[in-house]
């Protein structure tokens, strides 16, 4: 049995790939955030949560890393800021969470001969798409702190893989949603305000558009990218090669919800001027062509999934305070 780490593993995609690695067959270490609650994040409720080993560290401490990635001869590596507002607060907490902890992933796996590493990236790299669909030659572009945090990490991992020879693969998935996801994202902000009764929703920017995976397909495209023998050295997009702007996002969401809602902008909700990703659109192609990839959600299922997640668990939403 192939055991793996998991980084992140208590966060929304990284709990979610957690249960898919256990139901695979992988024996699996989760690497959580050390607490003093000893809190495992989305794992506490999982049914898999006495099927995998917990190992409490921090992703910017080296020794607690090495630690994690010892015995295994896989790292699924998720930890990392990514709410972009707060990089606006903070870019050097990005700094130290998103490349000097990916540098410890990577360190610790050359130390230990990893055979497999999957570093996660994300679209935001792109910045605003120059032509679509967006293939993985798209120039990369720093439009916020959290972005070229993320850009510098992808390049380390690059760097690692040519320098090195390290099996380094980078996962590259367009904007990821479903159950469990953080209320700072457009999808949960909509639901909840939606929910709690609310009939002038506040939101920001509403032109953008984005590609829209759901969190299950994204945890196997992970999955198919740790298989191929192809796309080490490699990145890979993770997306549906569809685009929908927020707004008519939202309005799809309020009429499976059957609601009528009006719109208020919230400026703190809006991203500055030339910070904004204005598209996203994902050119799958390559995870097609390499991989056994496939959705099995579509937009509308995906949202009534999430839907009904949320209404279950509301209670851990606070609807009326803006989750940077």
């Amino acid at each position: 049995m192939t055991k793996i780490l998991i980084t992140g593993a208590g966060g929304f995609i990284g709990s979610h790939l957690t249960e898919l690695c256990v139901k695979q067959g992988f024996e699996t270490k989760a690497f959580i955030r050390y607490n003093s609650k000893n809190n495992w994040g989305w794992l506490e409720s999982s049914e898999i949560k006495n099927d995998i080993e917990v190992i409490s560290g921090d992703i910017r401490d080296y020794d607690s890393v090495l630690n994690a990635v010892k015995g295994c001869s896989a790292v699924f590596h998720l930890a990392a800021l990514i709410g972009i507002p707060y990089s606006y607060v903070s870019p050097l907490a990005y700094i130290k969470t998103n490349i000097e902890g990916t540098y410890n992933i990577l360190q610790s796996a050359r130390e230990l001969s990893i055979e497999n590493v999957l570093i996660t990236s994300t679209s935001e790299t792109y910045g605003t798409a120059q032509y679509v669909p967006i293939d993985e030659r798209h120039p990369m572009v720093g439009q916020s702190p959290y972005s070229a945090s993320k850009i510098a990490a992808d390049q380390m991992a690059i760097s690692y893989f040519r320098s090195f020879n390290l099996p380094v693969k980078i996962v590259r998935p367009f904007n990821t949603y479903g159950p469990r996801q953080s209320a700072r994202a457009v999808i949960p902000t909509v639901i909840t305000q939606i929910l709690s009764g609310k009939e002038k929703l506040k939101l920001g920017n509403l032109t953008p558009t984005r590609d829209l995976t759901f969190v299950k397909d994204t945890c196997k495209g992970f999955l198919e990218i740790y298989k191929s023998e192809k796309l080490f050295g490699e990145i890979t997009n993770v997306g549906m090669n569809e685009e929908i702007s927020v707004g008519k996002l939202v309005n799809m969401i309020s009429e499976l919800l059957h609601k009528k809602i009006e719109i208020e902008t919230d400026d703190q909700r809006v991203r500055p001027e030339n910070s904004e990703v204005e598209r996203l659109m994902c050119n799958n192609g390559k995870i097609k062509e390499f991989t056994g990839w496939h959705p099995d959600y579509n937009l509308i299922s995906g949202l009534q999934e999430t839907i009904e997640f949320i209404k279950k668990n509301i209670h851990l939403y606070k609807p009326e305070i803006y989750n940077v």
